[in-house]
């Protein structure tokens, strides 16, 4: 069993084994003619059951087969320009080419004695980051799994700047379409239920400053603690970004933490010709970013970036067998120092190949496209007397609803449109998300790869309305 440990003399199987799997992904890409097969969990959980874990294939042609059979040919492949769900973005290539190589060396960013030379690179690109966000000189931050974790580990840090005798005081502000995470995690924190006040939005789901501004002087007056509030540059659903200078403004009046959620719109900052939508970001206590969602990373790839590195000590532990305290003032770099996370995947890296590959800029035109190409759906959807479609997109996301001429009622209306999400998916000609806004159920297309067309749009469009009216065509024959 030797002989499939990755060393000196392994490295020609090495080389034919990823090889040969790489050919088989590239194929499939190839041939992939539709973003998902419509495979149920029914059809497909039965063949994986029926694997025997304890009886290996020892060989890897044939775990390739078997894996043909099991993944590749019914994943869900966001590289299909019909793939408009959820944020997830389809990759470029020098960030796999990155993935590969930090998979197979295995570096692990806790301590310099695991990583050195990948300790600098994350370094450097959390500076870079802080210089395009404008945090300033005393900045720093740290790669994490994800917006979840990233968010959590902001409000942490504010918890613990907030001065306060009792948690039961604290409060965190935040948009009504703000991230589930928030909620999440104040409940983590330890924070009482009460504790995330939900601020309304306006017509176009951004945060209302003034209802923010009378939240904030209610909490004060009632002698609780304004702890932080929660800016989204992208909200998950709509791609709003909340008034951020002005929410800056009302942070700075009442002594709270203002943390900026960019897991979305973070490809902002690569922009050629949208960063002004967020300006007001250099204001920011903390900030998200989510590389694998808009600057076209491969899961995972984030960062928690701050304005003063001296607040990443809430964070810190100190082992003896890890990174001693001494080694602090030896000047020797442990990013555990910074992160919730111990052992730690060397993410950085897919990022640092992109960059030096294709330049931010490169980024930020793909970024770009996409955010053009929303804007041409959103008029497609305005001009379609079969759709309602709920605003005009900041970033990348069209929120609509199907609406049939000849029926009125909402909870028919409203079992139309998760029918016709159900039958696409099913189909597996293109794969749609789904929301509710104002309690009723609406579609949204998550527009995230500069390959899709407003050709694309307009058929799945046509694809959704179809099976829609077929619904309601069945549901009328069943009434009668």
């Amino acid at each position: 069993m030797r002989s499939h440990l990755l060393n000196d003399t392994t490295a020609e199987q090495y080389r034919r084994s990823v090889t040969e799997g790489i050919e088989r992904v590239a194929a499939k890409l190839a041939a992939t003619d539709r973003p998902f097969t419509g495979v149920s969990v029914d059809d497909l959980a039965p063949a994986i059951d029926a694997i025997d874990l304890d009886k290996p294939l020892l060989d890897t042609g044939a775990v390739l087969d078997e894996l043909e059979d099991v993944y590749l040919r019914d994943a869900v492949y966001f590289h299909h320009p019909r793939y408009l769900a959820h944020l997830n973005c389809p990759v470029v290539i020098p960030a796999v080419l990155g993935e590969a190589i930090l998979s197979a060396v295995n570096s692990s960013l806790d301590t310099w004695d695991q990583s050195a030379g990948g300790t600098l690179i994350e370094r450097k690109l959390i500076d870079w980051t802080t210089a395009r966000i404008g945090l300033g000189p005393a900045a720093d931050g740290v790669f994490t799994s994800g917006g979840t974790q990233s968010n959590l580990q902001a409000l942490l840090l504010a918890r613990e700047e907030a001065k306060t005798d009792s948690t039961a005081k604290l409060r965190v502000f935040a948009s009504e379409v703000s991230h589930f995470s928030v909620k999440k995690s104040a409940k983590l924190l330890g924070l009482s239920p009460d504790s995330v006040v939900s601020i309304p939005v306006d017509r176009d789901k951004r945060m209302q400053t003034v209802a923010l501004a009378h939240e904030l002087e209610r909490c004060k007056a009632a002698g609780l603690v304004p702890m932080a509030v929660v800016a989204t540059a992208g909200t998950t659903d709509f791609g709003s970004i909340d008034p951020l200078p002005e929410i800056a403004g009302l942070c700075a009046q009442y002594g709270t933490w203002l943390h900026v959620d960019a897991a979305y719109g973070c490809g902002l900052l690569a922009s050629v010709k949208y960063r002004g939508r967020i300006n007001g970001i250099e204001r920011a206590d903390s900030v998200t970013v989510d590389y694998h969602k808009s600057f076209f990373q491969p899961v995972s790839s984030s960062a928690v970036l701050v304005r003063d590195a001296a607040t990443l000590r809430h964070a810190t532990y100190h082992a003896e067998y890890l990174n001693p305290k001494r080694m602090v003032q030896e000047r020797i770099p442990n990013q555990v120092d910074k992160s919730l996370q111990t052992t730690r995947r060397f993410d950085a890296l897919k990022l640092w190949v992109t960059l030096r590959t294709m330049g931010a800029d490169g980024i930020g035109q793909l970024f770009d496209e996409v955010c053009d190409l929303a804007v041409q759906g959103w008029k497609i959807l305005a001009a379609d007397p079969r759709y309602d479609v709920v605003v005009e997109p900041t970033l990348s996301t069209l929120v609509f609803r199907y609406i049939p001429a000849a029926v009125t009622d909402p909870s028919e209306i409203d079992r139309a449109n998760l029918y016709a999400r159900k039958a696409l998916f099913a189909s597996g000609d293109a794969v749609v998300a789904g929301t509710k806004v104002g309690g009723r159920h609406y579609l949204k297309f998550t527009l995230l790869n500069p390959e899709t067309t407003t050709e694309d749009i307009t058929a799945v469009l046509d694809l959704i309305a179809g099976h829609a009216e077929q619904y309601l065509g069945e549901s009328l024959d069943r009434a009668s």
